[in-house]
């Protein structure tokens, strides 16, 4: 994501039990995916079922995500319907049906899904009516969020099931926990939806959170003329009685966060990048002011030759294609919306940079608990410091120097990089101290050293998730050396480093 925030403050966590899959992280405890019983078995061998909990466990985020399931596959189709024209009220309307092919962790009498704006009007659990509420749980977003699902029979552990939920109802611009809109924003002429980091829930039924990562399939049914993009590739494109039907599959893990149904009436341009020669699909609002419209056109010109560059840096390209779409409405920022990147406005070569370097590090490899954001965002600020380097601006050094010029009074060296906290998710010092602890390992353990931690860190965690823990780990394993009072120094303390 390519947003500043505002100051870091805290909130109090609800304790939450991970699901089975929030546990992708071996630098962390296992959690069990158990809510509220503590053996699977009874006294006398009858299995003993529970509800699943209401939350993956993120300390941050205590409502995202949900304990006791393992998503698999999400086949969403979305009927939508944009405002009309001014002085009408800027809302669409949204009829969908959920179809979620999910696996039980736990033995379970009732499971949770994220649902927020929207009310559920029926679900099915294998074909069979299931009883279900819409509760409101979480005090730190208004309205029902929780979509509470009691199914007959019960859930044994290690079963798949297909969960299938018609909702809808009108759509508007919900905000975040900071006031930035995001998930499902709509606009004048169709919908801009960025997700991070629990918006999914603000358009469909989900485990919202980076540790439940699943494929997707997404037909988007929108009145003709309009646009809608989703992930991955368009496998078809249908036009019947004045509404069009955009098809999209995703077969690559994706965590809830990074999925996409924008719409409007953008131009598709396709092409191809990297020495793969992976499909590009690109969305561009012919409505874009000229200035930012020939700027967009050259940034976009450049896919080729930065998706060479960072699979050099960190490996094969890990997705099935990848794009742009490029809206002229706003919602603030940039978001690495995983194989097609949103933009606002404008597409600007290093944002552009910053968002297609998060498809390895923040889509691939992605946050086992929102605290670990610096992953993401470190990582793809410091990608674009390498690139600015490359097309023979400012070098990486010179840059980290600039940044060390900031005073030690000056409130940016106050966030701790490798715990932000819920409100300094997308503060500046995650990004480029951030940035700057990654340029400073580099000094420390050798360009060599630090190359083979960048590949590592893709190749091994690639389709997961992982921990600051398991950065710092895998960081010594591949250098030799004991980096604790590095780390500390640079990720855990709310002071200016003096020593590098």
């Amino acid at each position: 994501m390519a947003s500043v925030a505002v100051a870091t403050a805290g909130l109090t966590a609800v304790p939450a039990v991970a699901s089975e899959t929030a546990v992708g992280s071996p630098g962390e405890a296992r959690a069990t995916g158990r809510a509220h019983g503590s053996d699977d078995h009874g006294r006398r061998g009858h299995p003993r079922f529970s509800a699943g909990a209401p939350g993956a466990g993120d300390p941050y985020l205590p409502f995202a995500g949900n304990g006791g399931i393992d998503v698999r596959h999400y086949d969403l189709d979305l009927r939508y319907t944009p405002p009309t024209a001014e002085p009408a009220p800027l809302e669409g309307h949204l009829d969908a049906t959920a179809t979620i092919r999910l696996r039980a962790t736990a033995n379970l009498d009732q499971f949770n899904l994220d649902l927020r704006g929207l009310e559920p009007s029926a679900v099915w659990v294998d074909g069979k009516r299931a009883r279900f509420t819409h509760a409101d749980l979480n005090d730190q977003q208004p309205g029902p969020d929780e979509l509470v699902i009691t199914p007959r029979p019960k859930l044994r552990k290690g079963e798949r099931v297909t969960v299938t939920i018609t909702y809808g109802g009108t759509t508007g611009r919900p905000t975040d926990l900071e006031g930035a809109l995001y998930g499902w924003v709509t606009t004048r002429d169709g919908a801009m939806v960025a997700n991070e980091p629990d918006g999914a829930a603000t358009w469909f039924p989900a485990n919202d959170h980076p540790t439940d990562k699943a494929t997707f399939d997404v037909d988007l049914t929108v009145p003709q003329g309009y646009v809608g993009v989703s992930n991955g590739v368009l496998e078809r494109r249908q036009t019947r009685r004045g509404w069009t039907t955009w098809s999209w599959h995703a077969p690559d893990q994706m965590a809830s966060y990074l999925a996409t149904a924008s719409v409007g009436n953008y131009e598709m341009r396709t092409s191809t990048a990297g020495p793969d020669d992976v499909p590009v699909l690109d969305f561009v609002d012919p409505d874009l002011d000229p200035v930012n419209a020939a700027t967009t056109e050259t940034t976009l010109g450049l896919t080729d030759e930065m998706m060479d560059f960072f699979t050099g840096l960190y490996g094969d390209y890990p997705f099935v294609a990848y794009g742009s779409i490029v809206d002229d409405d706003s919602i603030g920022y940039a978001l690495e919306t995983q194989t097609r990147s949103i933009f606002s406005r404008v597409a600007r070569e290093g944002t552009a940079a910053h968002e297609l370097a998060h498809s390895w590090v923040g889509n691939a490899v992605s946050p086992y608990r929102w605290s670990d954001i610096w992953l993401n965002e470190g990582w793809a600020t410091y990608s674009t410091h390498l690139w600015t380097e490359h097309r023979g601006g400012p070098s990486a050094q010179a840059q980290f120097d600039e940044l060390m010029t900031i005073p030690a009074d000056d409130p940016f060296w106050t966030t701790v990089v490798a715990d932000p906290g819920p409100l300094g998710l997308f503060a500046g010092a995650v990004y480029d101290r951030g940035a700057a602890t990654l340029h400073a390992l580099r000094g420390e353990i050798g360009d060599e050293a630090f190359r083979a931690l960048a590949r590592e860190w893709v190749e091994r965690y690639d389709d997961r998730t992982a921990s600051t823990a398991d950065f710092e780990a895998l960081a010594e394993e591949i250098s030799g050396q004991d980096l604790t009072q590095f780390f500390t120094v640079w990720l855990h303390t709310p002071t200016k480093p003096v020593e590098w």
